[in-house]
């Protein structure tokens, strides 16, 4: 068995860890979160869209199956699902088993960001949404999504989904500048952002005022908090040998860094401190915490 990470921050690695019914198979899974009782619900870009596992990889149910053009973004907080269809511009809201609770945007509308190819520097910020990469509540409900693909945008909404602001700009160097923010996190008071193409992570306060950002990471994909608020941010490989995995305090020093399969386009860190990477040729792979 593959061992990862030093210290106490070192796993045992199970790759293809989720097993599905037989003659089933996975596809790409986008992204992968776990509820309050750590069962894990992959978000995969096929029918069924969310499939759900105990913590020993057995499969337990699906939902979802016609609701979805392109599964990207999963968050599951307080037992309640969060979800992005990037390419239908929507960001959704689920209950555990599948009931659809709310929804912003519409199917279909893209805001004006003069954006045609995901992932391209866009050549303006507009308002939501265009290819947005994921939704998270805050502890008081507000909702935050990253406006990503063809935006530069993170938008903070009430409750019952009235815009309050957003903030950020196209570019590649100014804090408050966004080139694909892919991922979000809020957590005790700040935003955490994923700025993928400019390999960094910028940290805002819930008014999108800047904090600071974190600068040693190549493609920031995913990033999650575990209970003792280290983070955990799932890499892409940036021209670089190998996607990876970095464990990360709260000053945004790493703490263990190792080489996954990736990229690591979705990844989650579960109430025992365990890591699932969902893959892009389908499937999880699951670090175990040994430290």
């Amino acid at each position: 068995m593959t061992t990862v990470g030093t210290g106490k921050y070192t796993y045992t690695l199970t790759e293809n860890w989720a097993q599905l019914p037989a003659g089933q198979t996975f596809a790409m899974v986008s992204a992968v979160a776990t509820d309050s009782q750590d069962r894990v619900y992959a978000f995969q870009r096929k029918d069924p869209p969310i499939a759900v596992f105990d913590r020993h990889g057995t499969f337990l149910s699906s939902w979802g199956n016609g609701a979805f053009l392109f599964a990207h973004g999963i968050s599951i907080v307080n037992d309640i699902v969060y979800l992005t269809d990037r390419n239908s511009s929507v960001c959704l809201i689920y209950t555990l088993d599948g009931k659809p609770i709310q929804m912003l945007g519409r199917h279909g509308v893209h805001s004006d960001t003069g954006c045609e190819r995901p992932g391209d520097l866009v050549p303006r910020a507009a308002g939501p949404f265009n290819y947005p990469s994921e939704l998270v509540p805050d502890a008081a409900g507000d909702l935050y999504v990253s406006d990503g693909y063809r935006n530069a945008r993170v938008h903070r909404f009430t409750p019952d989904g009235h815009l309050k602001f957003s903030w950020g700009e196209p570019g590649k160097t100014a804090p408050g500048h966004f080139h694909l923010p892919h991922s979000l996190l809020v957590y005790e008071g700040l935003v955490y952002v994923c700025d993928r193409e400019n390999h960094r992570i910028q940290v805002f306060n819930t008014d999108g005022q800047f904090v600071t950002m974190w600068t040693d990471l190549q493609q920031p994909m995913d990033i999650s908090v575990d209970k003792e608020g280290i983070f955990c941010v799932s890499e892409g490989r940036a021209g670089g040998p190998s996607a990876r995995v970095s464990i990360v305090n709260r000053d945004g020093t790493v703490l263990a860094r190792f080489d996954c399969r990736g990229p690591g386009h979705g990844s989650w860190v579960d109430s025992h401190g365990d890591i699932y990477l969902g893959l892009g040729e389908g499937g999880i792979d699951k670090f175990v915490r040994q430290g």
